[in-house]
């Protein structure tokens, strides 16, 4: 059958789009950066998570007045997007990136707040007492927002009130401070509110007679205005303490120094993918990197126009998506070779793999999605961050990949320029048969393998490393040194980042801080510039303060800190056990719907051998375990679920085009199916890896048990995918057949296919 003539204009299509994205991407580059929000662990700050408790006992806290309190505080700091979040009914937590005075900071926001109301030379009149708990209020009058206040002692507002009023020359005026501080002054703040600046008092209201009762403030206010004036002077009216249970502080220094190197790093890994798809695919290798140039762009596009934070898990997360949304790509291109070595046309291949490929796809990006909305419900602080990216991730992979990298290649094959050219889409034209004269397929990618019969290796060798992880935590737990390397997330206590320009030898810092009269501490070293400090102990304030400055004057640099108390450690152990249960949860009920329920099962197992051969190679090794490992293994088992759909969706795939099949077919059915995927997971893994590894070598220290995870993770998921799944469902199979579902209508398609858009794949 002969292929149809080149069309130019469908050249100069492909062309003029990828002339578009180009100039796209780099005319709005730097408005992008310009607008991203970099973490704490990137420029440096501090995340603080506070129990607030009302000083009198009994009393109930208004978390909206707390809040506005603590906003108030950061706007005098000067600090660039705060992020100040409440968590259940008495937690807020703060996160200030970019602050130069952290302890200052630290010290300014743990304090009960303080109201009170001075003349315009600074004097106090009175102090928050003389104010009713709760007693302002938005009000209106005539219409318009006012704030009310109720009185607690009308008699002494009244005073007050008349001595303010009898004053001249424009001194008939009430300021109320929040957290006025000596060497605070009216005049120049009202001078800086004059050019635009925020001052530090929240209200200045004329008095032009005396009050005796309860009284209002009137001004130009928005309702949004009042609403916070009220909720500002609600907050010094109503005291509370504010307890720090967990904190993270990072230099300024370590964190660009650890932005550098995982921007570095993630560079390396995109380029090596890139190079790695144009080697496999050629042509469409050359499409998938401008698939992935627009990936990256669009991510970061988001982020700006969300105004989301851009954390180092974030990067992380990133650096993977880069390999799963070309994990896409693989499988469709992997599907495109095989209808070219059955002797199809390239235009038939290219339609039939877009076809045949579109539901593993779909399947697998959307049980990572379970993932990333369960970790983003339930999860916080740094687990919430990598949700996010890996949310965006798996949104961007479905539209780039549905849409543009198939538009791309379908522009391509339709211009006619491929036709007759397998090799420019990596297959080899020796190995294609000439179906029209009766040759019918002799290559398949790679020698044909029995897995099944090699999958007891597999079995034997991942319970030979649980086994050894269980023997030697239980040796490691009589020793006392616990039954697993817990680190401060979950056993809570103090972990210090002590850092330099120049080389730092833990002989060093353990003596400053023997010095210092701190024993209890262990010592690790994070490369030549970097040594991590902790202890079980949950340090004051104060320690922390005593320990920072002496490490200041002896490297130059301020050291961070990461505090956990222990209500805050067996929390986090909770909610990890309870993320991932929900996560298997999910998963397993939306591929009992897709599939069958042994087609849930068999996955579900695969995912249980994933988590516990990560875990298993962290006890072996006593890896630190913290509450990034959360973040890991609810992404490895999204990963790991990919894998497994795409040689389930085969196996049923071949199963349906078999229906008599019996019990003696199914290991045929199996093998068959690993042997037509092999290469596919083969490549995916690889792909994923390669900036996995990257960050592995090349990235900050901070995140190497998040790379280091994702790495084993990522080896035992291949293995799963290849061994553990296909195993269990063949037992399954073989011992119990589950019930055919009822046969759909003809006109009705069997599974879930690709969207047909004009001018992309149709």
């Amino acid at each position: 059958m002969k292929e149809k003539k080149t069309n130019k204009k469908g050249i100069w299509g492909l062309l003029i789009v990828l002339v578009v994205i180009a100039g796209l991407i780099a005319t709005t580059f730097n408005t992008i950066k310009n607008h991203l929000n970099l973490g704490l662990d990137l420029q440096g700050g501090f995340e603080i998570l506070y129990e607030v408790s009302p000083l009198n006992e009994g009393a109930e806290v208004d978390m909206t007045a707390v809040t506005n309190s603590i906003q108030k505080r950061v706007n005098v700091l000067g600090v660039n997007e705060p992020i100040i979040t409440v968590e259940g009914n008495n937690r807020i937590r703060v996160q200030l990136a970019g602050i130069e005075d952290q302890e200052s900071a630290r010290s300014m926001l743990g304090t009960t707040a303080n109201l009170t109301f001075r003349d315009t030379d600074d004097v106090e009149l009175s102090d928050s007492s003389i104010i009713q708990e709760g007693g302002a209020s938005l009000a209106y009058q005539d219409g318009r927002p006012i704030v009310s206040l109720k009185i607690a002692n009308p008699e002494r507002f009244g005073e007050i009130t008349s001595d303010i009023a009898s004053r001249t020359g424009g001194k008939n005026v009430m300021i109320i401070w929040l957290d006025y501080e000596d060497g605070d002054s009216y005049q120049e703040e009202r001078q800086a509110a004059a050019q635009g600046g925020e001052p530090k008092y929240i209200s200045a209201a004329s008095v032009n007679s005396r009050i005796s009762g309860d009284c209002i403030i009137e001004g130009n206010f928005t309702e949004s205005e009042a609403r916070t004036l009220a909720n500002l002077i609600n907050s010094g009216s109503l005291p509370v303490k504010l307890d720090e249970i967990s904190s993270n502080v990072v230099s300024a220094q370590y964190g660009q120094d650890a932005l550098h190197k995982t921007a570095m790093a993630g560079l390396v890994g995109v380029g090596l993918v890139l190079l790695f798809m144009i080697f496999l695919y050629r042509v469409p290798g050359i499409l998938a990197g401008v698939m992935l140039a627009a990936y990256i762009w669009a991510i970061f596009g988001i982020y700006a126009l969300m105004g989301a934070v851009f954390t180092l898990p974030g990067i992380g997360a990133l650096v993977l998506g880069v390999g799963m949304t070309v994990d896409a790509n693989i499988i469709t291109y992997e599907r495109i070779k095989q209808e070219l070595y059955k002797g199809h046309g390239i235009r038939t291949s290219v339609q039939e793999g877009r076809k045949l490929s579109f539901s593993s796809i779909f399947d697998a990006q959307l049980t990572t999605l379970i993932a990333g909305l369960i970790m983003y419900i339930w999860g916080n602080g740094s687990v919430k961050g990598f949700a996010t990216m890996l949310i965006i991730t798996v949104a961007m992979t479905l539209l780039i990949n549905v849409l543009l990298s198939r538009f791309l290649l379908n522009l391509f094959v339709n211009s006619g320029i491929a036709d007759n050219k397998p090799q420019w889409f990596g297959a080899n034209p020796k190995n294609i048969p000439d179906i029209s004269k009766g040759e019918k397929q002799f290559y398949f990618g790679h020698k044909e393998y029995d897995f099944l019969a090699k999958a007891k290796f597999s079995i034997y060798a991942a319970l030979g490393i649980i086994a050894l992880a269980l023997v030697l935590s239980i040796v490691n737990a009589t020793g006392n040194r616990g039954f697993m390397n817990l680190g401060i997330d979950f056993a809570s206590g103090t972990k210090l980042t002590i850092s330099s320009q120049d080389r730092v030898e833990i002989e060093d810092v353990q003596n400053e801080m023997t010095n210092l009269g701190y024993s209890d501490f262990s010592y690790q070293s994070a490369g030549e510039n970097t040594i991590y400090a902790t202890t079980k102990s949950s340090l004051t304030t104060e320690q922390l303060t005593e320990i920072k400055n002496a490490f200041e004057a002896k490297y130059g640099e301020e050291p961070g800190d990461n505090v956990v108390t222990p209500v805050v450690g067996r929390e986090l152990v909770r909610n990890a056990f309870i993320l991932t249960i929900v996560a298997w949860v999910a998963m397993l009920l939306y591929i009992t719907i897709r599939y069958e329920w042994d087609y849930a099962i068999s996955c579900l197992v695969a995912l249980i051998h994933d988590v516990l051969i990560t875990l298993s190679v962290f006890a072996i090794l006593r890896l630190e375990v913290n509450i990034e490992l959360i973040s890991v293994l609810l992404t490895i088992i999204g990963y790991s679920i990919n894998n497994s759909i795409v040689v389930c969706d085969r196996i049923r795939e071949v199963v349906r085009n078999n229906p008599s099949a019996s019990k003696k077919h199914y290991r045929e059915i199996v093998n068959d199916s690993l042997n037509k995927t092999f290469l596919m997971s083969m490549y995916s893994s690889i792909s994923t890896l390669l900036p996995v590894i990257a960050l592995l070598l090349l990235g900050s220290r901070s995140i190497f048990t998040f790379t280091f995870a994702m790495f084993v993770g990522m080896i035992a998921g291949t293995l799963s995918s290849l061994f553990i799944t296909p195993m269990v469902w063949y037992y399954i199979r073989t011992h119990y057949t589950p019930k055919a579902k009822p046969k759909k209508k003809q006109k009705e398609k069997e599974s879930l296919d690709e969207m047909t858009i004009k001018g992309i794949n149709a």
